[in-house]
């Protein structure tokens, strides 16, 4: 199979002569090649793209949502079809694959009240005769880079949005898994978006700055790690753009000594494990407070973790995790896993050796769980989005809560308790962009937004939710006087209220 771009409404093969092989993870063999787009091939998308916009940005906000209704149906019918190859490239269960695409398509059911909140603000009579109103407005050609690890979510986190409001989307997805990415531009047109409003451009480093550096595109949204975010931000604010860029993570749950231990133990092994912790809401460090609700937790996870159910999404739905993304990925956690023994943490569970049999070449790993992590070590300082835990042990609430306050990333993070005076005191104190109460993934759902802090986060919205629109729209404001009598003459005073 040979994967090329989708332009103007339908698949088009690469011209560069360069492209990326595709891997099904669970397996190690190469399934499909897909194209990686030249800088030419970009600026016809864009071209495209900006042509395809002016009619669409002129339809009104209610025939636009209608197309985001009609998506929604299509995603209904073709979910277990687009699970199906989600899993097999991505390598997550087909009950997560369903989940990938469900939390993108409640962004594209958020999307159908488009024109709610496209609707702007009316003063009337703000001064004798002087009407003042403002309105919202797309922006034009936009574009979105999003990641491997959720390759039907995050795109439409990105384009549903940008498109509801009256622009053009150019998405280059994660050459890792491209192909669901296609599918989605398919089924929008289906659902009669105009041919050129969605166009999907494959591609690696060369296409990221070729996106960045576009005077036709006027902004780009970005998902993946926190020096690509970066990079990204720096780069195409230089450039004049509107960016939005979101990178790693490393999202702490504390355990207070009143919480329900196998409601905590519970939260911890999905949130930590599932999607072999390719998520950057994953919770990676475990903060225990006080020593017998350290040993308590450590003594009921560790069973959990041995007895983790690992293999390809074709073994069943009871599978509790897939393999790595890559050999290059696998490789990078068992080397931290490594640094983490070496600088002192306990492994308690050691899942560096795990084979599947039938599938040596896959990218399996077992799930690890350490005890007494420290602050300085390399395993809690550094993102591994791989099946790794550390429990950090804290003597009491305060130590507890320097934890992820101290640390450069901002994600997410939750704590456990029984206690709503604790809990509150969490939430409004901690500096993180999205906290859980006895939820140990706090993904908001459509119509809030989704955004990390600190390093966790670049630019001044969120992704979806009210601040989507803002996003992907600007406002002009007009002030408006119809004759009514007023005596005649100039003035030459900046006007005031009178």
């Amino acid at each position: 199979m040979e994967l090329g771009h989708f332009v103007g409404g339908k698949r088009v093969p690469g011209r560069s002569g360069r492209f990326g092989n595709i891997f099904n993870p669970a397996t190690g063999e190469v399934t499909g090649k897909v194209a990686l787009a030249n800088l030419d091939e970009l600026r016809e998308a864009v071209a495209n793209a900006a042509q395809a916009q002016i009619g669409w940005g002129a339809t009104n906000p209610q025939r636009r949502a209608r197309v985001m209704m009609q998506f929604v149906n299509l995603l209904h019918r073709d979910m277990d079809k687009l699970a199906e190859v989600l899993s097999s490239e991505h390598g997550k269960t087909f009950p997560d694959a369903k989940g990938d695409i469900v939390r993108g398509l409640e962004v594209a059911e958020f999307c159908i009240g488009a024109p709610h909140l496209l609707k702007g603000e009316f003063t009337e009579g703000a001064g004798p005769g002087i009407d003042m109103y403002s309105m919202r407005q797309p922006l034009g050609v936009v574009a979105g880079i999003t990641p491997f690890n959720f390759p039907a979510m995050i795109p439409m986190w990105k384009f549903c949005t940008a498109i509801a409001a009256g622009n053009a989307f150019i998405l280059k997805p994660s050459e890792r898994n491209p192909t669901v990415p296609v599918m989605l531009a398919e089924l929008m047109m289906e659902a009669g978006l105009p041919e050129g409003v969605l166009n999907v451009v494959n591609g690696d480093k060369e296409v990221v700055d070729g996106i960045l550096d576009d005077p036709i595109i006027q902004a780009v949204g970005f998902v993946g790690s926190t020096p690509i975010a970066e990079y990204v931000y720096t780069r195409g604010c230089a450039n004049g753009k509107r960016v939005q860029c979101f990178g790693g993570a490393k999202n702490h749950m504390i355990i207070m000594p009143d919480a329900d231990m196998d409601q905590a133990v519970d939260a911890l092994i999905g949130a930590g494990y599932g999607a072999a912790g390719e998520r950057c809401m994953a919770i990676s460090v475990a903060v225990p407070v006080g020593e017998d609700t350290a040993d308590r937790l450590v003594e009921k996870l560790a069973p959990r973790v041995e007895g983790l159910k690992i293999g390809p999404y074709t073994a069943g739905d009871d599978v509790d995790f897939g393999p790595l993304i890559t050999p290059e990925a696998l490789s990078r956690i068992k080397g931290l896993v490594d640094r983490g023994v070496e600088q002192g943490a306990k492994l308690v569970v050691d899942g560096r050796d795990f084979k599947l049999q039938g599938y040596e070449n896959g990218n399996f790993m077992g799930g690890c769980l350490f005890d007494h992590v420290t602050k300085d070590m390399d395993i809690y300082t550094q993102e591994i989005f791989g099946p790794v835990l550390s429990v950090v042990r804290a003597k009491n609430y305060d130590e507890a809560l320097d934890l992820p306050m101290s640390h450069e990333y901002g994600n997410g993070t939750a704590i456990f308790t029984r206690d709503g005076d604790t809990a509150r005191d969490f939430a409004s104190r901690i500096n993180i962009g999205m906290v859980g109460v006895n939820v140990p993934i706090p993904v908001p759902l459509a119509y809030h937004t989704f955004g990390g802090w600190k390093r966790s986060g670049f630019g001044d919205l969120n992704q979806h939710g009210p601040d989507g629109f803002k996003f992907y729209t600007r406002t002009k404001t007009v002030t408006a006087r119809w004759p009514s009598g007023l005596k005649d003459g100039a003035e030459f005073v900046i006007p005031t209220m009178k």
